[in-house]
């Protein structure tokens, strides 16, 4: 019966927008959130206390049990009282691993704060500071637990006033990075203080947990926590009655994460960029139950009976079974079957669900993670863009050929429930590519379509993913279509350093220019482009652009849009090994075009901007930028000579190498094609002691004289002929 009763509450909760938080708990792997989170559950009465910790509840795969590790976000939601107050907590429990960070960014979309967990003893780590990233770029407010206090006291023997100097080294280390990385009117508004309740710090493992407000309330202090760790197992045991981490965290959650009204105020603006005076921007805005529903897909969950579930944020509105609704990328229309809220794994069928909550919808057939949902053709939110792209491919083929048309659906479905795994299905010479962020990301998912899916598969060699570039300005080239009746003139040249920036980070949005984009003007000038050149972009792809600096042609307005889509096609893949295109500019300087609209179609124009862009890249220095990734390698002082000796095997450069009592930090810069088989080489080096982590990615010239090899070779793999 209590279970029906906290359905019942969750409910009723969940019609109250002032009454509900809707939380992420992110951190660096192993810093201890899974134990966190089933914490939180036990308290809240989801499960019982003795399994917390030891169930790992959100946990759904037998991968992430036997690796020890969260893969995959789970969301769960529950019910706490703070002051006398019942308020509905929806939870998401995020993965760690930097391999599996396209989890948490998609996580971040469909809450407004988050719980950045970070362990007393190792500080904070790489991946920290990457949800961190993640949730400042959302808008998403952080509060701040610092965990395993339980090891200071235990195994480094801290004093009350060393523990207390550590705490203000994690908590100004934070502040600096909330300063450095959020938007300026949220740089003093989101940091976190020990004074106001907004850091608690404790041991997820003995479930104890304190905040000052908390301290002052009960009178404990640091000495107590000593104290009872020093007399004894029972003694440290009872911390758990005395300072309840569910209820120190989850008073917490309460106080200083907003509800979803007043989240949607200020994150709607950053997220969705339809018209805020509109009525549909009003209600999103407001969060209001009775406007235009607009659900945000964030995850994907294929359950064998109910088939695909679109788990993600109502931002307003109120959906029903039966429900006619729009997919608005899709452009598709479709009725809802069933609308349901979550309690840990378990998925509760309800009539209706409202705004401002985390809600599993089904019946969205062929939903993909990003997509928004509307009951009319709404602007779409924001596309949900990950902070490490994908840089290590396998081909991967079933080992019966009659299973091929099961791998197609398997990998499509997979591609669904982690989208920031791309999937490449070539039908017509039936290679299928599977690209990650790393060799366990790609080793992980083969290993769930062998065992979950129940299908046997093969994988190749890990391939690297490079990108094509030019760097300089090439003169003015002429290409003509292939019946000889258009011609024009392009030029390509690299594209300015601050510019691409702008649009790595999405400061500048990618897409084609409206009639008047003053906002995106204004960006390109500040990365040092002229006002001039700024009005002549016409479009921005992958990081390229593309520009328009023709006067006065009267026809081309017609074919423009096919030029554009014929450049598009040469970004996807450029001339030296068709590997994608970045930071670059191409140019159409002048035209000559034929009157009759027969012979100007996408047929004859796609070959000409195709010919045009390869005789400009020849000409303007062509070469390949290989993935570079920036590595943070801990160990025992002992390993020092193993690691820098093995970085340099790797290409790799050292930039920094820390050493304190507890050993060494080394960062280094290494080439991802160097990297392959780097966590087993590390892992014997180590004597498994070793432990790795990725700080940063980005793409660097391949030095000079491995570059006419790796272009053979990449040509060889894909069947390209020598001279194309």
């Amino acid at each position: 019966m209590a279970t029906d009763d906290k359905t019942e509450k969750v409910k009723k909760l969940m019609t109250q927008p002032e009454k509900i938080r809707n939380i992420a708990i992110a951190a660096h792997i192993d810093h201890g959130k899974t134990t966190f989170s089933d914490n939180l559950l036990a308290g809240a009465g989801m499960m019982s206390e003795e399994l917390a910790g030891k169930a790992r509840v959100l946990d759904f795969h037998a991968d992430e049990m036997a690796r020890g590790i969260t893969i995959d976000s789970a969301s769960v939601s529950m019910v706490h009282t703070t002051d006398g107050e019942d308020h509905l907590i929806n939870l998401i429990d995020t993965p760690g691993h930097v391999d599996f960070g396209g989890d948490v960014t998609r996580a971040m979309r469909a809450v407004d704060g988050c719980i950045v967990l970070v362990c007393a003893s190792e500080g904070i780590m790489p991946q920290t500071e990457t949800v961190l990233r993640q949730a400042l770029k959302e808008r998403v407010r952080p509060v701040l637990f610092i965990n395993k206090v339980d090891r200071l006291i235990k195994e480094v023997k801290l004093t009350p006033e060393e523990m207390q100097k550590r705490f203000i080294n994690v908590i100004g280390k934070v502040n600096d990075l909330i300063e450095k990385i959020a938007e300026p009117e949220f740089k003093e508004k989101f940091k976190v203080n020990v004074q106001d309740g907004s850091v608690a710090f404790g041991s997820a493992y003995h479930k104890w947990a304190l905040s000052v407000p908390y301290m002052q309330k009960k009178g404990l202090t640091f000495k107590n926590i000593i104290d009872a760790y020093n007399d004894g197992e029972d003694s440290y045991k009872a911390l758990s009655k005395k300072a309840p981490l569910h209820e120190v965290v989850l008073n917490m959650v309460n106080r200083h994460h907003p509800n979803p009204t007043d989240a949607q105020a200020y994150r709607i603006p950053k997220i969705w960029h339809g018209d805020s005076e509109s009525e549909v921007g009003k209600d999103l805005t407001s969060c209001n139950p009775d406007g235009e529903p607009a659900f945000v897909c964030t995850k994907i969950v294929v359950d064998k009976n109910a088939g695909e579930i679109a788990t993600g944020r109502l931002f307003s509105g109120t959906l029903r079974p039966g429900d006619a609704v729009y997919m608005n990328l899709a452009k598709r229309k479709l009725n809802l079957q069933q609308v349901s809220i979550y309690k840990g794994a378990q998925r509760i069928q309800v009539d209706k669900v409202v705004a401002g909550n985390i809600v599993g919808l089904v019946g969205l057939k062929g939903v993909f993670a990003g997509e928004t949902v509307s009951t009319k053709q709404i602007e779409p939110f924001e596309a949900i863009k990950h902070i490490f792209e994908p840089v290590v491919t396998k081909s991967i083929e079933a080992t019966k050929a009659a299973d091929l048309p099961k791998l197609v659906e398997i990998l499509r479905q997979v591609g669904k429930e982690d989208p920031s795994i791309q999937i490449e299905i070539n039908e017509e010479t039936g290679e299928n590519l599977i690209s990650g962020m790393g060799e366990l990301h790609l080793e992980i998912i083969e290993n769930r379509i062998k065992t979950e899916k129940g299908l046997n598969v093969k994988t190749g060699a890990p391939i690297v993913v490079y990108r094509e570039t030019v760097s300089k300005e090439s003169p003015i080239m002429e290409a003509r279509t292939p019946n000889g009746h258009n011609v024009f003139q392009f030029s390509i040249e690299s594209l300015e350093d601050e510019v691409h920036k702008k649009i790595i980070s999405e400061e500048i949005p990618e897409g084609r220019m409206k009639k008047k984009s003053e906002e995106i003007w204004k960006k390109l000038e500040e990365g040092g482009m002229s006002s001039d050149e700024a009005r002549q972009v016409r479009e921005i792809y992958k990081g390229n652009i593309f520009e328009d600096r023709t006067r006065g042609i009267v026809l081309l307005g017609e074919i423009i849009d096919s030029i554009m889509d014929g450049w598009k096609l040469v970004i996807d893949g450029g001339p030296l090994a068709k590997e994608p295109m970045m930071k670059t500019k191409f140019i159409i300087h002048d035209a000559k075009i034929h009157t009759d609209h027969m012979h100007r179609g996408p047929a004859q124009i796609y070959p000409s901007v195709r010919k045009g862009m390869f005789e400009t890249m020849q000409k303007a220095g062509a070469s390949l930028l290989e993935p570079i990734q920036t590595h943070l390698v801990e160990a025992p002082v002992d390993f020092m000579g193993a690691i820098t000796a093995l970085i340099s095997t790797k290409r790799g450069v050292l930039e920094d190498v820390q050493q304190d009592e507890a050993g060494i930090s080394i960062t280094a810069k290494m080439p991802v094609s160097e990297m392959i088989g780097w966590s087993n080489d590390l892992r014997s080096r180590t004597e498994g002691r070793g432990v790795s982590s990725l700080i940063d990615q980005n793409y660097q010239k391949l030095p000079g004289e491995l570059q006419e090899n790796a272009i053979r070779k990449i040509r060889e793999r894909k069947g390209l002929k020598e001279n194309q």
